[in-house]
């Protein structure tokens, strides 16, 4: 059996507290707080759902974050 790649922690971070926020305001705090990557899509946008470790995801409706959630 193969070693399981070490992959990196996720910011402690509550990730809740993004919802309400200007999408350029969320998108700065995420990178200040360690997130590797940050992805702002609009509601109902296709995307893939492979786990990312590290990625945070904003649903941005009128420039403002209605919803986040990690990987």
């Amino acid at each position: 059996m193969s070693d399981l790649p070490n992959l990196p922690n996720s910011p402690q971070d509550d990730i809740g507290t993004y919802v309400g926020l200007d999408r350029r305001d969320a998108e700065e705090r995420a990178r200040a707080r360690g997130w590797t990557t940050v992805r702002s899509l609009p509601p109902g946008a296709i995307i893939t759902m492979e786990y990312l470790a590290g990625r945070l995801n904003f649903e941005v409706e009128d420039g403002t974050v209605h919803r986040s959630w990690q990987g």
